[in-house]
C-alpha cells in the first residue's frame, strides 16, 4: 500500500483536501456550509484538531491541520462519516432544487462499496501532505487562501467568509483557535 497519502507523522501538519464526489458543487448553500463548520468546530473542541488554515470552496475543503489529541486520519474519517450523514438529512429538509439529482449521484457513488450503506458524499482520501519547509508551508497557505479569489467568487480573499484568510488579515472568522 502507497505511503504516499497517508499521514505518517502524528506530530506532523498537514495540508488536506477533501472533495464531494465527483466534485459537485455542493457547498453553494449556507446549509451544508454550516454543517462542515460546526462539524469542524466539534472536532477542534472534543478531538484535539488544530485547524492552522483552512478555506471551503464549493465542491471541496482545503485545510492545514495538526492533532493534539486524536490521529488525524481517525478526525478526518469521523468528521467525513458524520457530515455525509447530516447532509443527506439536510437534503430532506431544505428546499433544494437538485435534491433528485444529488441523491441519486451519492447513491451511485456509493452503490458498489461494501462499506458504504446507501450513500457516498466524500471522495475516498484527503490527500494528506506534509508540511515540512516553510517555503512549502508559505505556498499552501497562499494556495489555500488564494483559491477563492481564482475562481472569482471574491476579489480579495479576506473578504471571503469561508476562508482562515480573514483571520490572518485581522478580521473575525468563522472557526476560533486558529
Amino acid at each position: 500500500m502507497s505511503e504516499k497519502y497517508k499521514f505518517n507523522n502524528p506530530e506532523g501538519v498537514y495540508f488536506v483536501t477533501s472533495t464531494i464526489v465527483d466534485w459537485i458543487d455542493l457547498f453553494t448553500r449556507k446549509e451544508f456550509k454550516h454543517i462542515l463548520i460546526d462539524s469542524l468546530v466539534f472536532c477542534q473542541k472534543e478531538k484535539g484538531l488544530n485547524i492552522h488554515a483552512w478555506c471551503l470552496m464549493p465542491s471541496h475543503l482545503h485545510m492545514i491541520i495538526s492533532s493534539n489529541q486524536n490521529p488525524l486520519f481517525e478526525i478526518m474519517r469521523d468528521f467525513k462519516k458524520y457530515t455525509s450523514k447530516k447532509i443527506i438529512e439536510e437534503l430532506g429538509n431544505i428546499n433544494e432544487s437538485r435534491k433528485e439529482w444529488l441523491l441519486k449521484a451519492f447513491m451511485g457513488a456509493g452503490k458498489d462499496l461494501k462499506r458504504i450503506k446507501q450513500f457516498k458524499v466524500w471522495q475516498d482520501g484527503n490527500q494528506p501532505k506534509e508540511l515540512e519547509t516553510n517555503y512549502f508551508i508559505e505556498q499552501k497557505l497562499n494556495y489555500l487562501h488564494d483559491n477563492p479569489v481564482n475562481d472569482e467568487i471574491v476579489e480579495e480573499s479576506e473578504y471571503y467568509l469561508y476562508s482562515s484568510a480573514r483571520d490572518y488579515c485581522g478580521y473575525s472568522g468563522l472557526l476560533r483557535e486558529i
